[in-house]
């Protein structure tokens, strides 16, 4: 989720006045074989100093990838379910010290203690229940993730989980009365500008939406041609991922995170609190959706990425140097040939020296 040396480095490159923006591309075009599509934007002290495509969005219909293209964000939705659950509790409407029992209705009496924070923080020992695509209702899954035997005590341990995301997004629908991805385009979206990030309720053009590609390069379609229902993603994926969003977009959200245009100071506080160690030697933490360096040679880091059988994304914010970084690609992995999820041994740190060399 959080990768140090690759942090320290960038922030350090981004301090410099050389312009990114060519090299950048020309990196691109040296390091990525034929195939992958997909889009890097980087922002520093509060202005887009390079939002741009490279390769193919859909390759069946040559569109290339731009700074408008919209992909699937995959895991990085958890920060906005994070801040759903902070602007609930800005509201009045709940607190994230609330056992589930207040939101949830009856809980079995080894769950009674799960917190909404041991949700937010991956320590409630709930185990992730089925593929994403498995065609369930959000009470069906409310019913197994709280009949389904624990990993760990609640409280005990960090335990990486996506079903607890999307009992925090039911937990969203039940305490506001609307659906989860409307209250999100409602207080947070809509507020900060963005346009094209949502499941179902943006208007994308056609053509916007990035195709994805397997390991063969055999085209598995937008993330909207998924086994979804009406209103978005089935609830083994809603809350904790499969969010469509754009570079653009994701530097309005970086903005308003900047601001206090969606939450407040002591709602960020909160927000970005280091506290679940993840790596204790690397000193990285868990907050709420984000993953969280408290010190480096360049302050403080927050960061999560995403990643499925096919993208793989990553969302990077330096408060203290006032930098943003996204980059996110539609086809993660090439049999034989390549893995950009070893994008973080590769093309992570070849694009750090792009961007300051």
């Amino acid at each position: 989720m959080i990768f140090p040396w690759f942090h320290a480095a960038l922030a350090g490159v981004l301090m410099s006045a050389a312009p990114v923006h060519h090299r950048i591309e020309s990196f691109l075009d040296r390091t990525l074989p034929p195939g992958p599509g997909g889009t890097v934007a980087v922002a520093r002290d509060g202005r887009l100093v390079h939002c741009a495509g490279f390769g193919l969005a859909d390759r069946e219909a040559r569109t290339p990838a731009r700074c408008d293209t919209a992909y699937d964000v995959m895991s990085i939705t958890k920060q906005f379910t994070a801040a759903a659950i902070m602007k609930l509790q800005m509201m009045g409407r709940l607190r994230t010290t609330d056992r589930l029992g207040v939101h949830l209705g009856p809980v079995p009496a080894g769950k009674r203690l799960i917190t909404v924070r041991q949700l937010l923080t991956h320590t409630s020992g709930l185990r992730d229940l089925g593929d994403d695509y498995a065609p369930v209702s959000r009470d069906t899954m409310v019913r197994r993730a709280l009949a389904s035997p624990l990993r760990s005590r609640p409280g005990a341990e960090f335990h990486y989980s996506n079903v607890g995301y999307s009992l925090l997004a039911a937990i969203v629908e039940r305490v506001s009365g609307s659906s989860y991805e409307r209250f999100l385009a409602e207080h947070l979206f809509a507020p900060a500008g963005m346009t094209g990030t949502g499941y179902v309720l943006p208007r994308w053009a056609p053509g916007q939406v990035a195709i994805e590609y397997d390991k063969r390069g055999k085209r598995r379609g937008a993330p909207t041609e998924h086994p979804w229902a009406a209103d978005g993603p089935y609830w083994y994926l809603r809350g904790n991922g499969g969010m469509l969003s754009t570079a653009r977009d994701m530097y309005r959200w970086h903005r308003a995170l900047e601001a206090d245009t969606i939450l407040s100071r002591r709602a960020k506080a909160e927000l970005f609190a280091p506290r679940v160690p993840i790596d204790r030697k690397a000193k990285v933490y868990y907050g709420y959706g984000w993953g969280v360096l408290p010190r480096s040679e360049h302050g403080r880091v927050t960061e999560h990425d995403g990643g499925n059988d096919w993208s793989f994304g990553e969302f990077a914010r330096f408060p203290d140097k006032g930098v943003m970084v996204f980059w996110i690609t539609n086809q993660a992995y090439r049999e034989g040939k390549w893995n950009l999820e070893d994008i973080n041994g590769e093309l992570t740190p070849g694009l750090v020296q792009a961007l300051g060399a």
